[in-house]
C-alpha cells in the first residue's frame, strides 16, 4: 500500500503516532505511513484490532507497535505517547484520528451523548496533541487532525458534531500559530462520505443511493484516498502549509447541511 507519486521511502527514519489506527481512515493512514517508511505507533481502546493493522503493516515490510489506550483519558495518552516514543524514538507524525458519532435531533441528544462526542472527538485531539509534545522531533513536525465537513457546514442531527469538529479546526489554527516557531505543522484533513468505515459503511448500506445522487462527484471516497491524501499533508510537498482545513469531500461542503435534510431524518 503506498501513493503513486510519492517515494517509498519519503518518511525513512521517522515516527508516528496514529490514535483510532485500528480501523477505517486511521487504519488506512497508519498502512500509508509505514509503506513510505515511517514507524508507526498506533494507539486505540481494542488492542486486537491495533495487532491486526500492525501484522499488515508487518506483512508488506513496515514497522509498528501498538498501544491501548482511550484517547479521552490524559494521563493515558500520555502513558502510550511515552511508550511509543521510548520504543521507535521521538515523533516527527502525529495524527489525531479518533472520532465518535450518531444522528440524532438535538433535543433528544442527552448530556452523556454530547459529551461524548466532546470527549473523543475535541479533547481526544488535544490529548493526542499534547501528550505527543514532550516526546517531538527537533523540527520538521507534522501533526494531523482528523475533521469533518460539519466543522463548517450547519448539518441537522449532528449538533453535537458540529460543535465538536468546529472546535478541533479552531483547536488546529491556534496550535499552528503558537507552536509553528519550534517547526511544528499542524493542519486538518476533512473527509465527506467514506466507505470502508463504519459510518460511511452503515450510510451506504441504508441510504447509499440517495446519499450518491446529490454529491457532486457522485460517489463515496474510499480510505486509500484519505490516506494518499493524509501523505502529501505531512510531506515536503506541503511543507510551508499550516494551520489549514483541506477538504476531501466530494464536494459535499459545498452543498450545505439542508440538502441532506430528509436522507438523515426519513
Amino acid at each position: 500500500m503506498h501513493s503513486l507519486y510519492l517515494p517509498r521511502d519519503m518518511l525513512a527514519g521517522e515516527t508516528a503516532l496514529v490514535t483510532g489506527a485500528g480501523s477505517g481512515i486511521n487504519q488506512g493512514i497508519a498502512r500509508m505511513l509505514a509503506a513510505h517508511g515511517a514507524r508507526v505507533v498506533m494507539v486505540g481502546r481494542r488492542l486486537e484490532k491495533l495487532d491486526e493493522t500492525r501484522e499488515m503493516i508487518e506483512k508488506a515490510g513496515g514497522e509498528a507497535i501498538g498501544f491501548s489506550a482511550d484517547v479521552r483519558d490524559a494521563e493515558a495518552m500520555n502513558e502510550a505517547a511515552q511508550q511509543g516514543a521510548d520504543h521507535f524514538g521521538a515523533y516527527e507524525i502525529v495524527v489525531a484520528g479518533a472520532a465518535g458519532n450518531f444522528l440524532a435531533p438535538a433535543e433528544a441528544i442527552s448530556s452523556n451523548g454530547f459529551s461524548a462526542v466532546v470527549d473523543i472527538d475535541l479533547k481526544g485531539t488535544f490529548h493526542t496533541f499534547k501528550a505527543a509534545f514532550p516526546h517531538l522531533a527537533g523540527s520538521n513536525v507534522k501533526m494531523l487532525a482528523i475533521t469533518a465537513p460539519q466543522s463548517q457546514m450547519p448539518m441537522p442531527y449532528q449538533a453535537h458534531v458540529c460543535a465538536a469538529k468546529a472546535a478541533v479546526d479552531m483547536l488546529v489554527k491556534t496550535l499552528a500559530i503558537e507552536w509553528g516557531k519550534r517547526g511544528v505543522r499542524v493542519n486538518a484533513l476533512s473527509p465527506g462520505y467514506v466507505a470502508g468505515t463504519v459510518g460511511g459503511d452503515l450510510l451506504a448500506a441504508d441510504k447509499g443511493d440517495e446519499i450518491r445522487t446529490r454529491l457532486p462527484l457522485g460517489r463515496f471516497s474510499m480510505v486509500d484516498e484519505m490516506a494518499q491524501m493524509a501523505m502529501l499533508m505531512v510531506s515536503p510537498l506541503t511543507g510551508y502549509m499550516t494551520g489549514q482545513v483541506v477538504a476531501l469531500d466530494g464536494g459535499v461542503s459545498l452543498l450545505g447541511g439542508s440538502a441532506m435534510l430528509d436522507i438523515v431524518s426519513g
